[in-house]
């Protein structure tokens, strides 16, 4: 017998729960659109009233792409849209288009030289002081549009603005976001937890994941799904962006939860080291850090630890039994890697075996 959907007809109560509900969101993002020429914006740039954010200080671009974004330029090919955030000082954050935006500063102020172009073959190796002055007009002519969120905006809105244009563009992930719109002592602390040696040991991650920030925002999932899951809804980016917030809040209330955190984060890793061979890895040679696997021995290693502080490694024994087993790849995996019910498996696994489960 072939299951068939059923289909809920909406009624008229649901539409209007649902209407009010997009007229509230609507409430929190207030934007306007703008147009900058080629010349304002390396201006802008070089004065500093665009502000680039923490999050994305790497400067990434390689010559390669750069010549080719001027060379598009040039051309007259459509450029996506900048996106800002008003801050309150009247200064622009660079919210999308930070790459785009130091290729400009850098080709009109700073004597960047093109390399070899595909379209405008004649232009490679040029500097824009090396143009004729007509084209150096035209080129300052050129427009750009921009979004500008104004200062209204709260920190839920901003951060939904940064993560639904970074789902395609994929300039910032999560975890850079997080870090732009919510500096606070919690976050502060968060970063220097991913910067210490012994977790850069048992967490290894490729340059290009050191720049988006993936250890911090491995380490957000240790303390946020360490803490309380009661509120989880199988949706990891709303869930820890209220609790960083939450969490920034209290540690500006009380300055001894930062150490407190710092404190329980670094004896995690310091079990982690001397009882799982490979750390986070998956082989002895590994060079990533999957997230099931980083979440599963590193909470459950937490949850072990808060039930039996003095747990020892003698105690624990070789965890390669176990790890080596069919299971623990299992609940490791990637299939329906966020959903609570398989977070919590994978945690309680790891708790459970080492305390002798």
């Amino acid at each position: 017998m072939v299951n068939k959907k059923v289909i809920h007809l909406k009624t008229q109560k649901e539409a209007e729960l649902a209407e009010m509900q997009i007229v509230e969101l609507s409430k929190r993002i207030e934007f306007y659109l703008t147009e900058y020429s080629v010349e304002l914006l390396a201006d802008k740039m070089k004065k500093g009233d665009f502000v680039v954010p923490d999050y994305q200080r790497e400067y990434t671009w390689e010559d390669e792409r750069k010549s080719r974004f001027i060379e598009s330029l040039m051309i007259g090919l459509p450029i996506p849209f900048l996106f800002f955030w008003e801050m309150p000082d009247g200064r622009l954050e660079i919210v999308d288009g930070s790459q785009r935006l130091r290729t400009i500063e850098e080709f009109i102020y700073k004597d960047f030289r093109l390399g070899e172009l595909e379209s405008l073959e004649k232009l490679s190796g040029f500097k824009f002081s090396e143009l004729l002055d007509s084209r150096k007009r035209k080129t300052l002519n050129r427009s750009v549009r921009g979004i500008v969120l104004n200062e209204h905006a709260d920190e839920q809105a901003r951060f939904d603005m940064f993560d639904r244009i970074n789902t395609g563009s994929k300039v910032a992930n999560k975890a850079e976001i997080r870090r732009g719109a919510l500096a606070g002592p919690f976050m502060n602390m968060i970063t220097k937890c991913a910067e210490m040696p012994l977790f850069e040991k048992l967490a290894p991650v490729s340059q290009k994941e050191k720049n988006e920030r993936v250890r911090e925002e491995l380490i957000t999932r240790y303390f946020a799904y360490g803490d309380d899951l009661s509120e989880y809804k199988d949706k990891p980016s709303e869930f820890l962006f209220n609790y960083v917030k939450k969490m920034n809040r209290k540690a500006e209330e009380d300055a001894s939860l930062v150490e407190e955190y710092s404190s329980d984060f670094l004896n995690s890793m310091k079990f982690v080291d001397e009882v799982f061979p490979y750390g986070f890895r998956k082989t002895v040679k590994g060079k990533a850090t999957p997230k099931a696997r980083f979440e599963s021995i590193a909470i459950g290693v937490k949850m072990a630890l808060k039930e039996k502080p003095e747990l020892s490694v003698e105690e624990v024994g070789d965890v390669r039994i176990w790890m080596e087993d069919k299971e623990f790849p299992k609940v490791t995996g990637s299939d329906g890697a966020n959903a609570k019910a398989r977070l919590l498996g994978r945690i309680n696994f790891v708790k459970t075996k080492l305390l002798g489960g």
